[in-house]
């Protein structure tokens, strides 16, 4: 990883070194604030976006919101599929998530996380610290913080554990300073502030020693005594100990546990906020509510007198609904989570069931009527006791037993026929798609196969995914996996085994899109090679199941930060015109040196990515179409597309039924005018008369005024030339006939060539006095135009 680059201006660096230093050092200047990699040291500063990465690129510290209600300094694995936090700096006092953090040291030594929110700064070794200090991760994931040139160890995040045991780190207490070293669950998978369970060290005579559960200072599990590589109440069913060593220590200093597991390179083990105890998390030390109640599990430690619950019964999360319609007894406070519920419900003998209170799942409902399955229903889910029912008797086997044998053997012949059946329908379905993609990815008859094909080669290049290799790399398309909502249906973030990032289309089976339109998109795509296009790699078909396989682009599409009031901070202006110019080389290249003359007709922000340098990549060719090489336009017969249709030129759309080039010039025109602006088409408000921000532009170039335009976070950075310039081109490219528009090529050279003279625009495609709105027309006069029209809303233009 290269040096971190901190984009500070020199104002807010002044105020920010104030602020952090207050009166006990100097200001920080632009020298001050480059480190290394992995330490930083006194007067610097590591800002929001910005990662310390140990030495050997296991871990990584920085801030991160991610699924967290607030913002926190944490730790994480650099190559954790997961993405969970292995320590949290600040878990007791979350930061506004809007906030600016920066993480520094005084001269003082003292480590500070600031914020432009309210409160003070938070001070994390505030009586361990000391002049011209350090602060390094280690490659342990150990957050350590030492005086200059010294091994002197100050503070350190082991120290100070969160809900996560890492390798090396203890479990225990060290004598001379009465600090213990303790895990503690978050309240909720989202909430990490300490939660109601705990995880302990405890010592035994023979020098070995038990992990011990807490719920609310109560026992509730003990692991039994430890040798050096298990514990005798943890059975080897559900944990593999061959990759664990166990160490316990006992000396006039300390007494702790700790464990190394050097064929990980992913280890940790987690206290869960429902009293689960997990490793890497894959395996169970202990299950969520196991130990409430009766129970009879080994380790568990609850002492329950109730009389009216028995080991037979037991908590599961069910759809459905009580049948009263209010529960019977609240508990609002927002501290306590599922394992509080779990066990008030658990020693109360009335309770059939409970729920929480809010989102986040804190606060507790209980319930005392009877429960109503419905798995089908839009029900909630609740945990709801039942009975395991008694076992039988040893007579009542034996009675049983021979008609139990011979349905068992009954069962065990027809699951194996209908297996062989399953196989048999399975291996046909699977010859059909391997046809349908052989079709699909060797075609040569999609519009002109001499134009199409004209180096001879049928084949595209393409990879075909199978479902299940989709499936694993999205786990299972979870809803954390999830980047968006597109037209056609959802899009995913995957992992491939080799590490490859990917981000999956799954194209909805209601989005309208069928085989002509995926068969488009992949025969297009696959013939696209251009530095401003997304590449496909792939696709993937099972039964009624079609996905592309995309490049993975990290920082999503341009509308993610250009729409959003504190994202689009991001975009300086240098930026935007580095968008604004390669979307319109992507353009150029589909107009006239691709193999293929391609008209995208749904060009919006939506469907520009950026990768990792910000460099746009236009994606979604599902509605595009193939021009043969001496057209110049073609007609249409039916419209397509997203809701947000805004960006087609509507004078097409209602009176012509014809697209060609100029439609997307005029889509691209839209786009600058977004962009240099940060509004949306549609986010103009005029007081005395309906515009959009087509219509706003025009009439502020009109008055002169063309300037107010400009989005006000680009005051610090922008061009006034290039930004007139570009508002000036954004209004060529929208005039309301389509001859008046520039070429591609001669838009690239006039956003290149500033001495190069630019036309006065005619009437653009829209204005106030002339809206075409499709539903206001009659019912006769829409079927009878001579265009389809399927959108259901739409900008006048």
């Amino acid at each position: 990883m290269a040096s971190l680059k901190f984009l500070l201006t020199p104002i807010f660096l002044s105020v920010l070194s104030c602020w952090c230093l207050g009166n006990s050092g100097p200001q920080l200047s632009h020298a001050q604030i480059t480190h290394t990699n992995d330490t930083i040291k006194s007067g610097e500063v590591l800002g929001n976006s910005q990662q310390l990465v140990s030495t050997d690129g296991r871990f990584q510290l920085g801030f991160n919101s991610t699924n967290l209600a607030g913002g926190y300094l944490a730790i994480w694995y650099t190559n954790d599929d997961y993405e969970s936090k292995v320590w949290i700096a600040n878990r007791g006092t979350p930061i506004q998530i809007n906030s600016q953090l920066f993480l520094t040291i005084d001269t003082d030594g003292l480590l500070k996380i600031v914020h432009d929110g309210e409160g003070s700064p938070i001070v994390l070794n505030a009586n361990e610290a000391a002049p011209n200090s350090t602060a390094t991760l280690e490659n342990s994931g150990n957050f350590i913080v030492k005086e200059l040139n010294s091994d002197r160890i100050l503070w350190q995040s082991f120290d100070h554990p969160t809900d996560t045991l890492l390798p090396g780190m203890k479990l225990g207490v060290n004598l001379k300073t009465r600090q213990k070293w303790m895990l503690t669950s978050w309240v909720t998978d989202k909430i990490p502030a300490p939660g109601g369970f705990s995880l302990e060290w405890d010592l035994m005579e023979n020098g070995t020693g038990q992990l011990v559960m807490k719920h609310r200072g109560n026992m509730y599990w003990v692991s039994g005594v430890g040798s050096n590589s298990d514990f005798e109440n943890v059975g080897t069913m559900t944990l593999d100990w061959r990759y664990y060593n166990f160490s316990y220590v006992s000396n006039e200093t300390e007494r702790y546990f700790n464990y190394s597991s050097p064929d990980m390179s992913v280890s940790r083990w987690v206290l869960g906020s429902d009293g689960s105890l997990t490793d890497n998390p894959k395996a169970f030390f202990v299950g969520r509510g196991m130990c409430f109640g009766h129970s009879s599990n080994r380790g568990c430690a609850q002492k329950n007198t109730s009389t009216c619950r028995n080991s037979n019964q037991m908590f599961v999360k069910k759809l459905g609904s009580f049948s009263q319609t209010a529960p019977s007894r609240l508990d609002v406070n927002s501290s306590i989570s599922i394992g509080d519920c779990w066990a008030q419900c658990s020693s109360n003998c009335s309770c059939s069931g409970f729920g929480t209170v809010y989102i986040n799942e804190t606060g507790c409902r209980f319930y005392t009527s009877q429960f109503e399955e419905d798995q089908l229903g839009n029900r909630e889910q609740f945990y709801v006791l039942i009975k395991t029912g008694d076992k039988p008797s040893i007579r009542k086997i034996k009675w049983w037993i021979w008609i139990i044998a011979t349905v068992a053997a009954l069962v065990v012949i027809l699951g194996f026929l209908s297996f062989l059946w399953r196989k048999k329908i399975q291996w046909e379905q699977e010859s059909s798609e391997e046809a349908t993609l052989l079709e699909l990815t060797t075609s040569n008859r999609f519009g002109d196969a001499n134009e199409i094909n004209n180096d001879g080669k049928k084949g595209h290049d393409l990879k075909v995914f199978s479902f299940a290799s989709v499936v694993a790399a999205t786990d299972n398309f979870s809803i954390e996996n999830k980047l968006g909502q597109g037209g056609f249906g959802p899009v995913y973030k995957g992992k491939l085994p080799e590490g490859q990032k990917i981000a999956v289309k799954r194209l909805s089976r209601s989005s309208g899109q069928g085989l002509v339109e995926f068969k488009n998109e992949l025969i297009l795509i696959a013939k696209l090679q251009h530095m401003n296009l997304v590449r496909l790699l792939g696709c993937c078909v099972n039964r009624d199941e079609k996905m592309l396989i995309y490049e993975y682009m990290p920082n999503k599409s341009l509308d993610f930060f250009l729409f959003d009031p504190k994202k689009r901070e991001l975009l300086d202006w240098k930026r935007r015109y580095n968008i604004i110019e390669g979307i319109a080389q992507g353009l150029l290249y589909l107009h006239k040196y691709s193999r293929l003359r391609i008209i995208h007709r749904d060009l919006k922000a939506s469907n520009i990515l950026l990768d990792d340098d910000m460099n746009p990549k236009i994606s979604d060719f599902g509605m595009a179409k193939v021009f043969g090489l001496n057209d110049a336009e073609a007609n249409t017969g039916r419209v397509v597309g997203t809701q947000s249709r805004h960006l087609l030129c509507p004078y097409f759309i209602l009176m012509e039924g014809n697209f060609s080039e100029k439609s997307n010039v005029y889509s691209f025109g839209v786009l600058i005018l977004e962009i240099v602006s940060g509004q949306k088409t549609r986010g103009i408000y005029h007081p005395e008369r309906p515009m959009n921000l087509v219509g706003y532009a025009w009439e502020l170039w009109r008055e002169d005024r063309s300037l107010e335009l400009m989005d006000s976070t680009l005051l610090e950075s922008y061009s006034t030339l290039q930004i007139l310039r570009c508002i000036h081109v954004g209004l060529l490219c929208v005039q309301e006939f389509a001859a008046d528009r520039p070429t591609m090529s001669d838009i690239i050279s006039m956003l290149t060539n500033e001495t190069m003279p630019l036309p006065t625009p005619k009437q653009i495609a829209f204005s106030a006095q002339r809206q075409l709105i499709e539903t206001n027309l009659p019912s006769n006069e829409r079927e009878s135009s001579s265009a389809t029209i399927t959108i259901s809303e739409m900008d006048p233009r």
